[in-house]
């Protein structure tokens, strides 16, 4: 482990190699799980806001739990995640006509139709920020259904810190990767990566 910050980053962040492979895998963390996407109370109001922008890319399944319950509920740990539709897909979720999964925000941030991407967990999976005392934590979270994306972040080298670069940006700045980066430099003259 290392610290940049106030946060604690786990050297699998920098060992491990993943590189998403939605051929593959069809979407599949946006359906399994045991709960859904954490969300940070900031970003209910935010999904509350592009809700009637995806309104119609949702299924109507998806559309009686969010009127029943909303787009958030707390899980058994207390944590608010998107509500999910018969204990797994997303609410969130919709498929094109391979069956594959995707956000339906994310589709809509990318068509120009909303300024929300998604929420930031699901932006850094495999990344999961849990908090260890007064710091946040940076685990690499493994889990089958990604089975590819390591195959193929292997095969192209790509750290899980530079595949997610874009989300560490979005959580934590600029200067706080830029910072991530130096630390990565050093752990490989060191010879820990």
């Amino acid at each position: 482990m290392i610290q940049i910050q106030d946060v604690i980053v786990s050297l699998d962040i920098f060992r491990e190699k993943f590189l998403c492979d939605l051929d593959a895998c069809k979407g599949e963390c946006c359906v399994e799980g045991d709960a859904g996407a954490p969300v940070e109370l900031d970003e209910v109001a935010r999904l509350e806001e592009v809700l009637p922008v995806v309104w119609d890319d949702l299924s109507p399944a998806a559309r009686e739990v969010i009127d029943r319950q909303g787009v958030v509920y707390p899980d058994r740990d207390g944590e608010l995640v998107t509500s999910i539709v018969d204990g797994k897909d997303c609410v969130f979720t919709c498929y094109d006509e391979h069956g594959c999964c995707y956000c339906a925000i994310e589709k809509a941030y990318r068509e120009g139709r909303v300024g929300f991407y998604k929420p930031v967990s699901c932006h850094l999976y495999p990344i999961r920020v849990g908090n260890y005392g007064p710091y946040k934590a940076l685990n690499y979270h493994r889990w089958d259904v990604c089975r590819a994306a390591v195959l193929r972040g292997e095969k192209e080298n790509v750290p899980v810190y530079r595949f997610l670069k874009e989300p560490l940006i979005r959580k934590f700045g600029a200067e706080w990767y830029h910072q991530l980066e130096i630390a990565a430099d050093e752990l490989k003259k060191q010879g820990y990566i």
